[in-house]
């Protein structure tokens, strides 16, 4: 493999990786992510994120699923402080319900 092909190649895989917002974003955006998506985010490595994971003790839920472990991103965009417009549309709604009329 030649220096050009070997570029392309790595240009490929970098712009198939997905960026830190993304990771977190829209509403198109799976509703879980990887644990080591998680902890890139957290600026942790890989022995901690699973080492906790394990014991339980990650600073966000983590769900066993099968042989991996996936991080919801709920959970991580709390964490991380990202405001949810979804639920806070949603506990708009609630308020307006149960608040008094008048």
């Amino acid at each position: 493999m030649n220096d050009q092909t070997l570029a392309a190649v790595l240009d490929t895989a970098d712009s198939m990786r997905p960026a830190d917002r993304q990771v977190v974003g829209g509403a198109n955006e799976p509703l879980v992510v990887s644990l080591m998506e998680a902890a890139r985010l957290l600026g942790m490595g890989r022995t901690t994120a699973y080492r906790l994971a394990r014991a339980g003790t990650f600073p966000c839920p983590v769900l066993r699923i099968g042989g991996r472990y996936a991080v919801p991103r709920h959970g991580l965009r709390i964490l991380l402080g990202y405001d949810d417009s979804h639920d806070a549309c949603e506990e708009g709604q609630e308020e307006a319900r149960t608040a008094p009329a008048g």
